[in-house]
């Protein structure tokens, strides 16, 4: 299972689900080895199918840091943390996240839109 870290220590992604909100972005980077970038895309495929079919989904997009960086990031829109957090912890999210390498790392955040 990928190393999951915090972007910001104090308010962690799982501490977030405290709050209820509206429409919600939950944004994902992963650190992922060279030699590990198909692979980790294919598994996040099949993650991505299984989440696009779970209630308050909104939207989803996927981009790769340029020049040879080793990021991914996910944008994933939701209806609510309540949805995302029903989704993240089901039986079959459990199952798929096991799936990726030890040695892939992911900082999860959630995040609401303000005006700027």
């Amino acid at each position: 299972m990928a190393e999951i870290r915090s972007l910001d220590p104090k308010t962690p992604m799982f501490a977030q689900f405290g709050q209820e909100t509206g429409q919600v972005v939950l944004a994902n980077t992963f650190v992922v080895p060279p030699e590990r970038d198909e692979a980790f895309l294919a598994l996040f495929r099949g993650q991505a199918e299984f989440m696009k079919a779970q209630p308050g989904f909104v939207s989803l997009r996927m981009h790769k840091g340029t020049a040879g960086s080793r990021l991914l990031l996910n944008i994933a829109v939701w209806e609510s943390t309540a949805a995302l957090a029903a989704a993240l912890a089901g039986p079959e999210f459990q199952r798929l996240a096991a799936d990726f390498p030890d040695d892939v790392v992911s900082y999860p955040h959630v995040f609401e839109r303000i005006d700027a």
